[in-house]
């Protein structure tokens, strides 16, 4: 049965937090001695290449090398008609990037709002964005665990829709993490071994041990290069009840089986240990502004029972956690639009005031009720929160190469997790899920006296599996006090500990059947022109067990199919002085799935689980200056056409529109500057075309309430009236963002380094009511290198700026709010051979 794959998921919470770390860095780092002992050198150092552009001191920042992540063709970001960043190995080392929320600095078009504090996609233009893989999409990562930044070759940021090549995708964009790789610029494999060991420490005890061996190994007459790279961190954190452990292990192999023919083979291995970060809650403009939080204690919940004549008694089993039968018992402890108060679902209006809560909901009171300063440490999670992923990501490409110009690739790719998340607020989930993608590519490329003429055809087939249960109808954040922490006036009984109750629990499958088509006509006099076509078959079925659940879906069962085109079109000019202006439009099939990758049988029935995105752009961008400057400007509108469904979660059906400049300068072989600019509009389309929006209400909504404490026992909702474009706008996405980032590099091995980003004042929820104010962030390093030993210093928010990130906006903005950490350092040694 379906439900053996998830026996017990509690029973997975409660693994020891050691009890992998041992043994796999023991195999990790015999692993790299025995294969440094094994591994001598056998070739010779390959010859310069001619044609290699190198700009001394750059860090790889400037885009003069080809990337494949955007059309498919090796063609560098300048040529590419896309707005596209990479950020660079040696620009993750130099400025201490160690998650997503580093990456604004280096690159217009990301901010990204908190989900629960865990940096798992970025947000691009303002949506949630995707995570690539060498080129293949991942499954969804919106706060499931973080991305190992530190784990990359580079990262690539490409915003809008990917290539018809990469099949369906999201509106904003995605993030293609590299790995590290067995082969060096320009491909060779490396002629004799090296690899770093290094360690990390700093503020909160953070602790994080890092090693990397690659090189070359000769099986016989055959060439085999390796890429072994383990990360083994045990952090705590600057929030109570939160720490950091985990274990990334991954490895890369390259070999050249003929002159003709090679294999890429390798994975990555990831399990986290950590926790969701809530943030603050009882949000009001006043605990923003001045830390003063309303203090007290919720009612009696444990215990709650009806007995036979239906009257409340309390004389039920008390565990010290609430069960959703014992708020059942009580009354309503999510009241929608607040009927009892003579309100109608839309709100504000003055019925809700202090007399209609205190009469109608009396429960949802607090008693001892006070206020105080609160430590930006007080967040909600709790003692027994948990977060645990592992996340294991596979690849086997064989790549034949004909004299002729003629390219056949077979990508075969796995991505797997199972998750667990358990917050005593009141949600849980769990899901295990994953996806296999086989993709071939057929690539031919003519050159001739008018040109170079490139052509693409790729099959794929792609199935997803997905098993999903979550828990969030009785999800509270107010009843903590976060003083004291949860007891039993506010500790959930959660649906993954009882294995009962959950709001969803399902299972099903999905398969992509799709081809696609790419040409890229380089025309010699200067025009480029790309023009790709896809299509896309998919096949799914999903089915719930209400017998799991706290409802019984409409849809209990379903499987159907789905099709939709793909589409790109794309100019470009090489103009005199490096300048290249270039115009994009492009449609994009989207799949509707939720955080776990499921989807839903109600939308299979209803043929509702696939939809498309348009965007048009178009911009300017110039290599200069001996290739040592690089500057693009451009201008975009992308929204999705279908607006049937959304998952606010992972793909909301947005409009945005925004600008997003960016240089990167390499002055001299010291100094490298970069800066980027982006303004940002995006308009909820759902919300705005149904004139509502479905909120949680927090204390700054209810403007006749004078006593907010009168509903922080439980969780009003009701539907926010949305009248104009301005007040569909997606909150937390600041319009205007400037970030640059500088970096000096001594002759005596000394280094400097700094970036700052300025965001503006946003709203923390839809119906902009709490502002969080803008802030300015500075982070600063200094490092110092000899011989083969690196010793580097980091402080981030180094002016100690208090500054604030929204927290799922949509649904939860007016009652939540993450308070950022303030300065640290993080200090590392490094030892390269």
């Amino acid at each position: 049965m379906v439900n053996n794959k998830f026996e017990d998921a509690h029973a997975f919470a409660g693994m020891q937090r050691n009890r992998f770390r041992k043994p796999l860095l023991a195999a990790a780092t015999s692993l790299f001695c025995c294969t440094a002992l094994t591994s001598p050198a056998f070739a010779a150092d390959e010859e310069p290449n001619p044609d290699e552009i190198v700009v001394t001191g750059s860090l790889g920042a400037l885009p003069i090398e080809n990337v494949g992540s955007v059309f498919g063709f090796d063609k560098t970001i300048v040529e590419t008609p896309r707005s596209a960043s990479t950020i660079s190995s040696e620009q993750i080392e130099r400025f201490g990037i160690t998650d997503i929320y580093d990456l604004v600095a280096q690159a217009p078009g990301t901010f990204t709002n908190s989900f629960f504090g865990v940096g798992g996609a970025l947000d691009i233009r303002g949506t949630p964005g995707e995570v690539y893989f060498r080129g293949v999409r991942r499954l969804d990562n919106p706060g499931n665990y973080p991305t190992p930044i530190a784990a990359s070759e580079r990262v690539d940021i490409v915003r809008g829709p990917a290539s018809p090549i990469y099949g369906p995708s999201k509106t904003g964009g995605y993030m293609n993490f590299v790995p590290k790789s067995a082969r060096v610029q320009d491909g060779t494999l490396l002629s004799s071994p090296e690899g770093e060991l290094s360690y990390t420490t700093g503020s909160w005890n953070k602790s994080v041990l890092r090693g990397e061996l690659r090189g070359p190994i000769r099986m016989g007459k055959a060439e085999l290069g390796y890429s072994l790279y383990a990360e083994v961190e045990d952090s705590g954190s600057y929030y109570d009840n939160m720490s950091t452990n985990q274990t990334i292990l991954q490895a890369a192999f390259d070999t050249n089986v003929t002159d003709n023919l090679r294999i890429e083979f390798g994975g990555m291995y990831h399990r986290f240990r950590g926790q969701q970060n809530g943030g603050w809650n009882r949000l009001t403009q006043d605990l923003v502004d001045n830390g003063t939080y309303i203090t007290g204690d919720a009612q009696q919940v444990d215990g709650a029972m009806r007995d036979a004549a239906g009257n409340l008694t309390f004389d039920g089993v008390k565990d010290g956690q609430l069960s959703q039968q014992e708020f059942a018992a009580i009354g309503d402890f999510n009241p929608f639009g607040s009927f009892g108060c003579g309100g109608g679902s839309v709100f504000p209006g003055p019925s809700l005031n202090d007399a209609c809560f205190a009469t109608n909901y009396p429960w949802l009171g607090l008693t001892n009720v006070g206020t105080t300063k609160l430590s930006r440490r007080k967040v909600l999670t709790g003692k027994n929160d948990l977060l645990n992923n592992t996340a294991k990501t596979a690849y086997f490409d064989i790549v034949y190469e004909a004299d002729s110009g003629l390219m056949i690739k077979n990508q075969l790719f796995y991505d797997g997790i199972v998750n667990l998340n358990e917050n005593s607020y009141g949600f849980s989930q769990f899901h295990d899920s994953y996806v296999i993608e086989d993709k071939i590519v057929v690539s031919k490329t003519f050159e001739n006296n008018a040109g170079k003429f490139s052509f693409q055809f790729s099959p794929s087939i792609r199935y997803t599996d997905f098993f999903h249960g979550d828990d969030f109808n009785y999800e509270y954040f107010h009843r903590v006090d976060l003083t004291k922490g949860y007891d039993a006036l506010s500790d959930r009984l959660l649906s993954t500990e009882c294995d009962c109750d959950y709001s969803n629990y399902l299972w099903g499958n999905y398969t992509d059947y799709g081809i696609a088509g790419l040409t890229d006509l380089d025309f010699n006099f200067g025009l480029n022109v790309v023009l790709g076509l896809r299509y896309d078959h998919i096949e799914a079925k999903s089915t719930y067990d209400p017998a799991k659940m706290n409802n019984t879906p409409d849809v209990v069962s379903a499987s159907g199919s789905q099709g939709d085109w793909s589409w790109t079109a794309s100019l470009s000019y090489k103009l005199p002085f490096g300048v290249i202006p270039y115009v994009t439009a492009s449609r994009q099939s989207t799949v509707i799935a939720g955080q776990g990758s499921e989807i839903a049988a109600g939308d299979i029935a209803a043929g509702q689980f696939m939809t498309a995105s348009r965007m048009y752009e178009g911009g300017i961008k110039g290599s200069f200056l001996n290739e040592a400057l690089y500057a693009a400007v451009s201008y975009y509108e992308q929204e999705r056409t279908d607006r049937n469904i959304q998952s606010s979660t992972v793909n909301q059906s947005v409009k945005t529109t925004g600008w997003e400049a960016e240089m990167r300068w390499s002055v001299d072989e010291h100094l490298l500057i970069t800066a980027a600019y982006t303004h940002t509009e995006v308009v909820n389309l759902t919300f705005f075309e149904a004139g509502t929006a479905f909120s949680f209400l927090g204390a700054e909504d209810l403007t006749s309430l004078n006593d907010p404490s009168l509903i922080f026992g439980g969780q009003p909702g009701a539907l926010h009236l949305i009248t104009s474009k301005d007040g569909a706008k997606r909150a937390g996405i600041p319009e205007n963002l400037y970030s640059a980032t500088a970096t000096y590099a001594f002759d005596n091995g000394i280094a400097l380094s700094g970036s700052i980003v300025h965001v503006e004042e946003v709203f923390s929820g839809q119906s902009q009511v709490v502002s969080l104010p803008a802030y300015t962030l500075v982070d600063l390093g200094a490092s110092y290198e000899t011989d083969n030993w690196l010793f580097r210093l980091v402080v981030k928010n180094a002016t100690n700026e208090k500054y604030f990130r929204a927290n799922f906006t949509e649904l939860f903005g007016s009652t939540i709010a993450l308070p950022e950490k303030p300065r640290s350092f993080q200090a590392t040694v490094s030892y390269k051979f």
